[in-house]
């Protein structure tokens, strides 16, 4: 696309790999960070100068910190007419900012690059068959280039990065409380989003944690599943569920200290889903695809963990951290595939053991070939 459209950005949680991608697909171009203050100050000088003085293609990292330099990159994007002049990475999602959504219409192509998934760790060295070490691990790029623990890791990404960006994007007068409530948000995973509940145990208002909800989601580190549309005669659920983009922030944040912790905690279950509902969005977003993802559930608690809906076809999945296939397991499939008419040939399982299979009631997809869906 670089041929085609004049920006490239490339957006996605801090420490994911956005510099390095950025750089080793335009090696040629030159790069300037707009963390670095004194390059921020000199950007803010004169943003159209600054912008000119880089004739063979620029990579502007962390974008979003000048969000006005955007309509100056649109200006001189259209007076020149190059395909691929600017590749702009940012820790935050552009496009959920008005401003900078308008500047760039038409002009940008936009693709998110989340930490690593399970099908880009399958064939390296830090591959594990065990997938309780994944889901405590997380999928950042520098825990396994650097063999870094993740106990030392994610307390330290969460106050350097995490922070930081909260700041930049709104004035959080009491970290202490945010720091709650995304303890919160990680005991959430999979859970239905109940804004007034969370206000409660804060102790803060509704509209203040949409507030922070929106931070959150802005920053990479949550994510919503919708709930899907075909109610088949049947009261739906509206609110959507919650998911963080790593299960290795949201375990740290649960105060979990090792993968051997992780093996009876009460949110096991609810982070292999997590993990699982990721890594779906990670393999439709790593082939430039908007991520067709939902769930459903009806009001009296029927309910199907994910639903893959590609227009062309309607995939059922439900997910179970069980290495043993059990016959509870299909509950989900089978009552949703009687209301639906779906069929055992559309339908998966994907859970915690490794062998695969079809069996009556649905194909039975390993944790480890959650690619195979895409």
């Amino acid at each position: 696309m670089a041929g085609k459209m004049p920006v490239i950005s490339i957006t996605g949680p801090r420490q994911s790999g956005k510099t390095t991608l950025a750089k080793q697909c335009f090696p040629k171009y030159d790069y300037v960070n707009l963390d670095t203050p004194d390059t921020l100050a000199d950007a803010q000088s004169d943003p159209r100068a600054f912008l000119k003085r880089f004739k063979n293609g620029l990579i502007i990292d962390e974008a979003q910190v000048f969000p006005e330099l955007f309509s100056y990159i649109q200006t001189i994007s259209d007076e020149s007419g190059k395909p691929g002049e600017y590749i702009i990475t940012g820790s935050q999602n552009f496009l959920l900012s008005a401003k900078i959504s308008q500047s760039l219409a038409g002009r940008v192509f936009v693709t998110h690059l989340l930490p690593f998934s399970i099908a880009e760790l399958k064939k390296t060295s830090y591959w594990t068959n065990n997938y309780v070490d994944f889901t405590f691990n997380g999928f950042y790029p520098r825990i396994y280039d650097k063999n870094i623990p993740p106990e030392l890791f994610y307390p330290s990404y969460i106050q350097t990065y995490t922070e930081r960006d909260v700041r930049q994007i709104i004035n959080v007068s009491d970290l202490f409380a945010f720091q709650k409530f995304m303890r919160l948000a990680a005991g959430r995973v999979g859970q239905l989003l109940n804004y007034s509940e969370i206000a409660v145990d804060l102790g803060v208002d509704v509209k203040t944690v949409k507030s922070w909800f929106s931070i959150l989601e802005t920053c990479f580190i949550v994510f919503f599943l919708q709930p899907h549309h075909k109610n088949y005669n049947k009261r739906l659920v509206k609110s959507p569920k919650l998911y963080f983009y790593d299960t290795g922030l949201a375990c740290s944040l649960l105060g979990i200290k090792k993968a051997e912790e992780l093996e009876q905690h009460w949110a096991k279950g609810a982070l292999f889903e997590n993990m699982i509902i990721a890594d779906l969005n990670k393999n439709y977003l790593n082939t430039a695809q908007q991520s067709p993802l939902y769930f459903w559930r009806d009001n009296t608690g029927n309910e199907l963990d994910c639903i893959i809906d590609e227009g062309r076809s309607v995939k059922p999945v439900e997910i179970k951290s069980g290495t043993t296939i059990n016959q509870s397991f299909f509950k989900g499939l089978l009552y949703y595939n009687s209301l639906s008419k779906g069929n055992a040939k559309n339908s998966f399982l994907i859970y915690g053991g490794a062998a695969q299979t079809h069996r009556k009631e649905a194909n039975i997809i390993s944790w480890k070939n959650t690619i195979d869906l895409i």
